[in-house]
């Protein structure tokens, strides 16, 4: 795995570690201040130790930074400058009513194309010209500066940008985390891509990418639908690298180079675990035998946060002070904006990058991969007839029922009802907290569950979109390898219209010992889906049962190197020393290089051919059962 989100890097558990960062032993809190610190580029480590920003020796850089990684980390004020004071720019429409003649000289170029019939223009120079508009009505924008509504946002940690670490120009937000998220995958991984690819026919891979809802930034089709009216220009790159399913090209074409099968399914907040479920389903299929699944959102710009708050969806500053009876002056708590399952207002705004390396389970033991954990399936329903569109539903009551009969059938009633844990959706709305709980207890009552514990990471890292659930299955992947649940700290108490009979909510970290995880995530539009995902223990166990003794102590053998390598690599990621991989225009083909047979094509540069042998579905048509002519 691997990736970014407002807590910090995905590989090596960091991002996990700063939801869990008070009840880590102390060299471990210690270690993962210093590996932010590196990360927001606050300190960094050389040969002779670490160094802040200016140069000067740090001695302890766990307590030298401690401060500044907890204030900006996770949820906080947002501090993207569009959102500082003046305020967020804007345009407000005027009909000036001239009492005389107006004469102002511009750029030439600046001239409106289609002039107002009553302005007259005269040429100064070969540059310059100088209108005059006679006494009357004048339509104008006139600048402005709005304070923002909505002052909480989950940004990636201060300091850090992807974009700065390889050769990005005028790359989109996501697409710049995707680059660093997909190469954070392969690091950790330990394995050389190279190698990993050399095995393979290459069509037996596949990357299933995308986002929730493009890249709306001004890099993408967000600068590109404004261009007109801010009178910008529209570039050549806004239009191809707006579209949803770019972070699985981007992956194909400057980091994978990956000619095998490639997509992406949107379904709101729910597309990590829709693309997830491709990649299980082509594995399971034998399609596949790698599968690169991920998702890419960057959402924190003044026109979607305005649009989902004009939907009444976030926590907006005034609502928040109304939640702690603050008065109107006073700044709004916005480290506890997101409040799951307690008295709460709205969801806040996230950003984040998450990727995982999916494997059949024979390669997986064959290359000596460190395994994770394995995810048997992902079930997906809709909600049927609703009020509206955004209105609850019923199809998420049937996604968590298949996932819960699903463990009970692989692990037995003692794994369902007491070791494991669900990872809620957690938005932080009040319809979210009084539906997806009823949903929770429903199904703990029918499987006779009496405390499920349940974890809500919104409350640290917010709502990334379709990032979502890739942001609780990598934390679910911590929880493994840790032993710990992260609590809910915004829980002071939890609301009245929860339904909590059965569930365990907790505001402190909880020590559990896990064989699964539900990564639940109910997308607007009625996108339900619920991901079961099984610890490495539990996996293990069933490779042994699938693939015996032998061939689990080759694999256990095999991973020793493969462990060294993915430690070296975070040895180095948590110095602040990143190298993303980032192949732009490199060993491109375009078609002549290619040697092409009825049944395969070689490719240079990949060790194994494409084979073009497929299945037929109908069998082979006998001669004597073609139809005539003229026959149906």
């Amino acid at each position: 795995m691997g990736g970014i989100n407002p807590a910090g890097r995905t590989s090596g558990h960091q991002a996990f570690r700063r939801t869990v960062l008070d009840v880590l032993p102390a060299d471990q809190q210690r270690h993962t201040i210093e590996s932010l610190a590196a990360l927001m580029r606050l300190a960094q480590h050389d040969e002779q130790g670490w160094r802040d920003a200016s140069g000067q020796a740090v001695t302890e850089p766990g307590e030298h930074f401690r401060a500044r990684v907890i204030n900006h980390t996770l949820i906080r004020r947002n501090e993207d400058p569009r959102f500082q004071p003046p305020g967020l720019p804007a345009n407000r429409q005027a009909n000036l009513a001239l009492a005389q003649p107006l004469t102002f000289r511009l750029h030439k170029r600046q001239l409106p194309e289609q002039l107002p019939a009553s302005w007259q223009v005269r040429a100064i120079d070969h540059r310059e010209v100088e209108v005059s508009v006679p006494a009357g009505e004048l339509d104008v924008l006139l600048p402005d500066a709005q304070t923002p509504k909505v002052a909480a946002a989950a940004q990636l940690p201060s300091g850090f940008d992807p974009a700065s670490l390889y050769r990005s120009v005028h790359h989109p937000r996501g697409l710049s985390m995707t680059i660093f998220a997909a190469s954070d995958c392969l690091g950790a991984s330990g394995l050389a891509w190279e190698g990993l690819r050399n095995r393979l026919d290459p069509d037996h891979i596949a990357v299933y990418a995308g986002n929730s809802i493009g890249q709306l930034d001004d890099q993408g089709w967000g600068g590109l639908l404004k261009s007109l009216v801010t009178g910008n220009r529209t570039t050549s790159k806004q239009m191809p690298l707006g579209y949803g399913q770019m972070p699985a090209d981007f992956l194909n074409a400057y980091v994978l180079g990956s000619v095998g099968g490639t997509g992406a399914t949107l379904g709101a907040c729910a597309s990590f675990l829709y693309n997830l479920r491709l990649g299980i389903d082509d594995i399971r299929a034998g399609r596949r035998r790698v599968v690169m699944v991920g998702t890419s959102d960057a959402p924190i710009t003044p026109e979607i946060i305005e649009g989902f708050r004009a939907m009444g969806a976030l926590a907006d500053d005034a609502s928040l002070k109304l939640l702690d009876a603050l008065d109107v002056l006073s700044d709004a708590d916005y480290q506890r904006a997101c409040r799951p399952f307690a008295r709460n207002c709205g969801f806040t705004m996230a950003e984040a990058s998450q990727f995982v390396m999916l494997m059949d389970d024979s390669l997986a033991l064959e290359v000596g991969a460190d395994i994770l954990g394995s995810v048997p399936d992902v079930f997906v329903n809709a909600d049927g007839f609703k009020r509206s569109i955004s209105a609850p539903g019923i199809g998420n009551y049937i996604t968590l029922g298949k996932a819960a009969s699903l463990v009970r059938d692989m692990l037995g009633e003692r794994s369902l009802h007491q070791r494991s844990f669900l990872h809620a959706h957690g938005t932080s709305t009040p319809k979210n907290r009084i539906t997806e709980s009823h949903v929770f207890d429903e199904i703990a009552r029918a499987n006779g569950v009496q405390e499920w514990p349940v974890v809500a990471v919104k409350a640290f890292v917010g709502h990334s979109q379709g990032t979502a659930a890739g942001d609780q299955l990598t934390s679910a992947l911590g929880s493994f390898s840790h032993g710990l649940l992260p609590g809910i700290p915004t829980l002071d108490k939890v609301a009245d219209d929860v339904y909590a009979q059965r569930l365990r909510l907790s505001n402190q970290p909880q020590s559990f010992a896990a064989d699964a995880a539900f990564i639940n995530a109910k997308g607007f539009g009625g996108n339900n889906a619920t991901g079961v995902v099984l610890s490495p223990a539990v996996t293990e166990k069933l490779l042994y049962q699938r693939h015996g003794k032998h061939a689990m102590q080759a694999w256990r053998e095999r991973r020793q190197a493969v462990q060294a390598q993915a430690q070296a690599y975070l040895d180095q990621a948590d110095k602040g020393h990143y190298r993303p991989r980032y192949q732009f225009g490199e060993a491109v083909l375009e078609g002549p290089e290619l040697d092409i047979h009825a049944d395969h094509i070689n490719i240079p540069g990949y060790t194994h051919p494409v084979s073009l042998t497929v299945a037929n579905p109908f069998g082979r048509l006998a001669d004597d059962d073609a139809p005539g002519e003229g026959e149906k």
